[in-house]
């Protein structure tokens, strides 16, 4: 068995040439399908305050390497922080006996580079001293507890991570990346007679430092404290079926949780999914294109290419109201006969790939937002959602509004407290009967799959949707 990678070099030298070959070797030796070796470096920097107080000041590195085996129908799976080449061997031994390989042979593997382009990286956040990071925790602190004497609690979070990843594998895939992500976020908490209410504000983005020039951390924590101070004079948000209109941004995780995961091609396999064996069909209203694009530089969902080494690439998944495509990783395209979208992705070297999504959003439409809302009655207007889950079987979901407000005669007026937002995505879909031209990403989330989180963005312009449920307190 030889593996010829003599013409290849890997990016950054995470690994040497010899040791993928060896490693891809000792993973096809059985007579394995496919072999696969994923290696990353992660450096982590973190600031927290909280209550005044600097409460964490984190770094951390993380690096390993793990080796997948297919035989059959059968995967085996190691991995290792040793990134010694016998080490590497060893773990890609074990893989390959996990999966029952058995019939040996002598498979000879051509390693062709994947070109691919890095995000670009302004300012390095490992260039940027601790104090600085501390200064813009402590900066909101300030910002947000001026606002108003009614806000009594402040905490402040600062993040960055660079991830350097290497990917080979028995078809010939020899990719690197380079990925830098930079956040920062600001919850203020507002004390009057109706209790305590939360304000939120956060922004992160697939960049270096350069994020505090294009942000203004006095901006976001006046945005957090002036939502709790909303709050404390808000109704109670009402109960029942309404119209609502979901803000630009934020409403985003709603196509996510409630559309996306079920447009995953390994959910629809396992008839998990209320989208499955529905390609070309109407599944929504024709105001609905739904696109989920790993390439949107600077987006926190953002990479060059996925982990297994395949490029991001943009998908059309709904178009028009029709149902396109779904989204695949490279396991599950193998079995259909059909390419990756660029969609596997893992946690980390110790987690297998999987699909997932990466920057998921509903084109705009030609409606401006003030005649979407000039068109409701009565309703609700939702400028930010919060959290949810969903069961991606029926497509049923609940969500938290955290900024809301009641739509009266076609003017936005009195503030909500928080409520829920109850309904079925498949439906929700067939009941949009406006989008609006003033598209907004969302701020950053982690998106959450069978134990693993990886970061994705969202998005939307403002949308009408014909009938949902708010759950509410008001009578």
């Amino acid at each position: 068995m030889s593996t010829d990678t003599s013409s290849q070099a890997s990016s950054d030298a995470l690994i040497d040439d010899e040791t993928i070959r060896r490693v891809l070797d000792a993973g096809l030796a059985s007579g394995a399908d496919f072999a696969e070796l994923f290696v990353e470096d992660v450096s982590r920097s973190g600031v927290s305050l909280d209550d005044g107080r600097v409460e964490n000041l984190s770094s951390s590195r993380d690096i390993g390497a793990g080796i997948r085996v297919i035989s059959g129908e059968t995967t085996g799976f190691a991995h290792t922080a040793d990134l010694s080449p016998d080490r590497l061997v060893a773990a890609a031994q074990a893989a390959a006996d996990a999966a029952n390989s058995d019939g040996g042979g002598t498979v000879t593997v051509e390693l062709e580079k994947v070109d691919s382009a890095p995000a670009p990286v302004e300012v390095d956040p490992s260039s940027i001293d601790k104090a600085t990071k501390v200064g813009l925790v402590r900066r909101a602190d300030e910002v947000a507890r001026a606002h108003d004497d009614a806000i009594t609690q402040v905490s402040a979070r600062y993040a960055d991570n660079r991830r350097r990843i290497l990917v080979a594998n028995s078809d010939g895939v020899l990719a690197t990346d380079d990925q830098t992500r930079t956040n920062f976020a600001v919850t203020a908490v507002a004390s009057g007679d109706s209790g305590l209410q939360t304000g939120y504000e956060s922004v992160g983005l697939s960049v270096g430092f350069e994020l505090f020039d294009r942000y203004d951390v006095d901006e976001l924590a006046t945005n957090a404290a002036t939502r709790a101070m909303t709050k404390l004079d808000a109704r109670p948000a009402p109960s029942g079926t309404h119209t609502v209109v979901i803000g630009p941004g934020s409403g985003g995780v709603l196509f996510h949780e409630a559309c996306g995961h079920g447009l995953e091609a390994d959910l629809v396999g396992k008839g998990a999914s209320a989208f499955a064996g529905r390609v070309g069909e109407q599944v929504a209203s024709p105001l609905v294109t739904l696109i989920d694009d790993g390439t949107m530089t600077g987006e926190w969902g953002n990479y060059a290419v996925d982990d297994e080494g395949q490029p991001a690439s943009s998908n059309v998944l709904i178009k028009d109201g029709i149902l396109v495509d779904y989204m695949w990783d490279g396991n599950r395209a193998r079995k259909e006969g059909r390419r990756s979208s660029g969609n596997g992705r893992r946690q980390s070297y110790r987690h297998l790939p999987m699909v997932r999504m990466t920057n998921t959003y509903l084109a705009p439409g030609d409606q401006t937002p003030e005649e979407i809302i000039a068109g409701v009655d009565n309703g609700v207007y939702v400028a930010k959602l919060g959290g949810g889950q969903v069961n991606t079987a029926s497509g049923d979901f609940v969500f938290g509004m955290t900024e809301a407000y009641l739509i009266e005669d076609g003017q936005i007026t009195a503030p909500l407290r928080e409520g829920q937002l109850i309904g079925n995505g498949p439906k929700v879909l067939q009941q949009i009967d406006a989008v609006g031209n003033d598209f907004e990403m969302g701020p950053p989330g982690t998106c959450g799959k069978d134990g693993q989180g990886v970061p994705v963005g969202d998005g939307v312009p403002t949308l009408r949707v014909t009938e949902l449920t708010i759950g509410g307190t008001a009578a």
